[in-house]
């Protein structure tokens, strides 16, 4: 089998082919988005490339022409030799890249579906409203504190409060301005978060699993976009470790530390699932339930923020369940709302 290395540019690439000997047989350099014309004159090969923002789509390519792709996480290639020697041009990298493939089985991550990119990407377009609709919050509420005044930071109708708590005052135009762009903003967030909910339902998945108090179809979306595949996981403890949401460890000779959680997934959806905890969290005084009890138990001993992590992790879990055997969430009530 030929080992097809490609170090991918925004506008061109370079290509190394070897045997599996070895031996070189081509380099040239190549338009990225001719990429897969290049491929149908290959021979079933092994395409490997390094993780960017073109990576996938060439691996898509690859895959639909009958080669083996893998998709090397960038920060693997520096151990692979990419860069060594403080030496990096695009030929040494894709040199380097075909020759670990030729020597060894490296590594590739996981190769989302077409679906999984497009829910990360209309989910990383909407945290980026919200982001920038804060920012503006943020300092419009600066300036109402320079002049002795507070308002609730919550996003809804900020501006018509702003208004009305200001009524008898001019607001200066820099200010107006800031509120303009708030609404503007927050027009754009309910309409994507309509779409969102529509998408939600017409999933096969998501609405089993936003029958977990605290889920709602952007939290159910961000876990189906992240997981992609829940055959991947052999247990509830592997997909928690994989979103980051268990605890790190520090130690060495007789010194056991334990840290933090380890943040080392997808940060979209471990904020998802901690503001599900919350949510879970403040619904429990209406509907009493054993998981936010259990969380409530940890919060004596270690606080708030740990027992809501641990509620988040848990969550997780409970949403890898019920994918895996295909079933809905049956609430189980604390033992006081079951005596009441």
């Amino acid at each position: 089998m030929e080992h097809v290395a490609i170090d991918l540019g925004g506008r061109e690439s370079q290509v190394c082919v070897r045997q599996a000997d070895g031996e070189i047989l081509e380099e040239k350099r190549w338009r990225t988005a001719d990429l897969g014309a290049y491929l149908k004159t290959r021979p079933p090969s092994r395409v490997i490339v390094e993780t960017c923002a073109e990576a996938f789509r060439v691996a898509d390519i690859a895959k639909e022409l009958g080669h083996e792709a893998r998709v090397v996480p960038a920060t693997l290639v520096r151990a692979l030799g990419v860069g060594e020697r403080k030496t990096k041009t695009d030929k040494r990298d894709a040199r380097k890249l075909s020759e670990m493939s030729c020597r060894m089985e490296v590594p590739s991550v996981h190769v989302a579906s077409q679906l999984a990119r497009e829910l990360k990407t209309r989910l990383g377009m909407r945290q980026a409203h919200v982001a920038a609709r804060t920012m503006f919050i943020n300092t419009v509420r600066g300036w109402l504190r320079s002049q002795a005044i507070s308002i609730p930071k919550s996003a809804d109708a900020f501006a018509q409060r702003v208004a009305e708590t200001m009524k008898d005052t001019v607001l200066p135009s820099h200010v107006l301005e800031q509120l303009k762009m708030v609404d503007v903003l927050s027009d754009s967030v309910h309409r994507l978060d309509k779409e969102l909910a529509a998408m939600a339902k017409a999933h096969p998945i998501c609405p089993r699993l936003m029958t977990v108090p605290g889920v709602g179809p952007v939290t159910a979306l961000a876990f189906v976009a992240v997981v992609d595949d829940v055959t991947r996981f052999k247990n509830a403890h592997e997909l928690e470790a994989y979103l980051g949401l268990t605890p790190g460890e520090s130690s060495s000779s007789n010194r056991v530390q334990r840290t933090s959680i380890t943040k080392a997934g997808n940060a979209m959806v471990r904020w998802c699932l901690v503001q599900g905890a919350w949510a879970a969290k403040r619904s429990h005084a209406r509907r009493p339930l054993a998981m936010v009890e259990w969380s409530l138990e940890i919060e004596k001993r270690r606080g708030k923020r740990v027992a809501v992590i641990a509620l988040a992790r848990k969550m997780a879990g409970i949403l890898f369940a019920l994918w895996r055997d295909n079933t809905t969430y049956v609430a189980k009530l604390s033992a006081r709302a079951a005596t009441t």
